[in-house]
């Protein structure tokens, strides 16, 4: 593979560190996993035992997502800092000097919210740091010069930071945009008597933030002596209510809300409630906002995720004012797309100049811009197997880029198996129905269309699955008879997906296999591509053993449901213990399996 074009970009300094072999790793939400040692919802202790699995099996990257303090609604992309770490991941085990009368309550802790309903149970943040509170009475490392300079070095994220969270009490929770008018803006008087005022408080923030800062640490410290990468996952835009916002709200758009546009699938698009950026008013700051965070960044990290890079050139925005979920009516900022290369490339010129490798998430609706971009900085995007089409049918391993990092699933969507069971070759019944009456207006002529076109026997969730006997394009319109104008959109969808699951079986080139064997052809398809970085989510290599797949493989288990807010987001938790998984069997096949498909480290 000639992998010379990568050296001579400009991230060739990051490539020579990270070597330009075909690496395989994976992708995990640290609150899905768990050991005998942690206490309801993994910490950063849990990560040196999968680190410890990742070297057995031969992975060199292990990519997380975002650790960022959520707050209350533990959506880890909106985020309450983009600086400050979720105490909800502190590990007790690692709190060094901890009053050994407190390990009743810690056994305590870790028996109430071990397993709860297979979820995460986020009751055990609260928890976590009430505990953590008594372990700070009786510290004895509050003056020492680590602890100080830890402070000296961070005061610029900290205290805002620290501050927001006491502010968040003092007005019941309310967000910042309903406090009190002495709270609601960045005054430093206000501040001055805040410090004062509780001094003790704002103290043990800054503790509990440099003991989780030297934890996570230690981990990149640990993978680096096992030669594995952390890929840390740093979110595009943070909460609306968020100590960021609140203390910079001029670097922010309040009037608008960030989404994305409709598409085929996601008919009414995305309303994230998330504020644009206002990047003139970060550029008049010389872009410190964006430098201090990579820097911060640094101490944890080998490798980032640019989280939505195609929202760095332009990002879908509608009015905040109009309380709906969907983003109809909403346009692109900048407005104009001759501008989107420029002010891309502006950014990510700042974003370069860290230490870490960058790869980019630039799924969705892409800019021509972003491919021309992400080559000529040698930053790896993501090629999705399901959606890698020519023509309608699957592209050969051969046909991806290699400058880039192939998956079977991604933490928005399903699991490869839930795809096959529950998507593969159907349509958004929502989508169908709103392409039908955006040209008619004939409810008759709609219940026979949908009665025809499809096997609503065998429909579900949601998706409509075509009837077998619609074989063709032509039969498809001479029963639906589209306004001429919609004829290419109803074409297009139908060939999409019209016996997409015969497509994917001839492109894997097996045919009558179980669930079992399909999870392992995809995967090693997959690793066969010519993509620089293969990084499946740690679920997809699970649902190589039977047991685990049966787990796995259900409609509602995944990890998020973009657009949807649902208590089964964000909460979902592996079949399997670490300590199970560095003694299970399945390893030996995952050996293999990289061995074969050239990716493996292990030696």
């Amino acid at each position: 593979m000639d992998n010379s074009f990568l050296l001579n970009t400009r991230t060739g300094d990051k490539w020579q560190r990270i070597g330009t072999n075909k690496r395989a790793g994976i992708a995990v939400p640290l609150f899905s996993v768990y050991s005998s040692a942690s206490c309801g919802i993994g910490d950063f202790n849990d990560l040196k035992l999968l680190v410890d699995w990742c070297s057995d099996c031969g992975f060199t990257i292990l990519q997380l997502l975002p650790l960022n303090d959520v707050g209350s609604d533990f959506a880890p992309y909106s985020s309450v800092s983009t600086f400050a770490i979720d105490p909800m991941y502190i590990s007790f085990n690692l709190l060094t000097g901890s009053d050994s009368s407190l390990n009743d309550e810690i056994i305590n802790i870790r028996k109430k919210y071990r397993h709860r309903f297979g979820k995460v149970y986020y009751g055990i943040k609260k928890a976590k740091i009430e505990l953590t509170k008594k372990i700070f009475t009786s510290a004895d490392d509050l003056n020492n010069k680590q602890f100080q300079n830890f402070i000296y070095k961070n005061i610029y994220c900290l205290k805002d930071y620290a501050v927001f969270k006491i502010l968040k009490q003092i007005n019941n929770d309310l967000p910042w945009e309903n406090f009190s008018d002495d709270n609601k803006y960045h005054d430093a008087n206000v501040l001055s008597k805040l410090e004062i005022e509780y001094e003790n408080e704002l103290k043990f923030i800054y503790w509990l933030q440099w003991k989780l800062f030297e934890q996570l640490k230690q981990v990149k410290e640990y993978a680096s002596s096992k030669g594995i990468f952390i890929m840390g996952d740093l979110p595009f835009l943070v909460s609306r209510d968020s100590a960021d916002v609140w203390a910079h709200q001029n670097y922010f758009r309040l009037d608008l809300s960030s989404g994305a546009p409709p598409d085929m699938y996601f008919a009414l698009g995305q309303k994230w409630g998330m504020p644009p950026y206002n990047w003139e008013s970060i550029a008049c700051d010389d872009f410190n906002y964006v430098r201090d965070r990579l820097i911060y960044a640094e101490n944890f990290y080998h490798m980032y995720r640019i989280d939505h890079f195609v929202g760095l050139f332009r990002v879908w925005t509608s009015n905040y004012e109009i309380n709906t979920p969907v983003s109809i009516g909403g346009s692109f900022l900048p407005n104009e797309e001759y501008l989107w290369e420029e002010h891309g490339r502006r950014i990510i010129d700042i974003m370069n100049s860290t230490s870490m490798l960058a790869c980019a998430e630039d799924l969705g609706t892409v800019p021509e811009c972003s491919y021309r971009v992400l080559s000529e900085y040698g930053i790896p995007g993501i090629d999705f197997q399901r959606y890698m089409k020519s023509n309608y049918f699957f592209r050969s391993p051969a046909e991806y880029r290699i400058n880039s990092c192939t998956v079977v699933s991604t933490h928005d969507s399903a699991f490869f198996i839930n795809w096959w069971q529950f998507e593969a070759g159907t349509i958004d019944e929502k989508l169908f129905e709103i392409m039908f009456f955006s040209q008619s207006d004939n409810k008759e002529h709609y219940s026979y269309v949908i009665n025809t076109l499809f096997d609503l026997n065998n429909s579900a969730y949601g998706r409509l699955l075509w009837n077998e006997n619609i074989s063709s394009v032509e039969i498809m319109l001479g029963i639906l008879q589209p306004r001429q104008d919609k004829v290419y959109e109803f074409a297009n969808l139908y060939m999409e997906s019209f016996a997409e699951k015969n497509k994917f079986m001839s492109f894997l080139g097996v045919e009558n296999v179980k669930s079992e064997g399909l999870c392992y052809f995809a995967i090693k398809k997959s690793n066969e591509t010519n993509s620089i970085f293969n990084i499946q989510l740690l679920q997809e290599y699970l649902c190589l053993e039977s047991s685990l797949l049966e787990k796995i493989g259900k409609w509602k288990n995944r990890i998020n449901t973009p657009g949807k807010v649902s208590k089964d987001n964000w909460s979902i938790r592996l079949p399997i213990s670490l300590e199970n998984l560095l003694n299970s069997e399945l390893n030996n096949k995952i050996r293999n399996l990289l061995r074969e498909t050239g990716r493996s480290f292990v030696q």
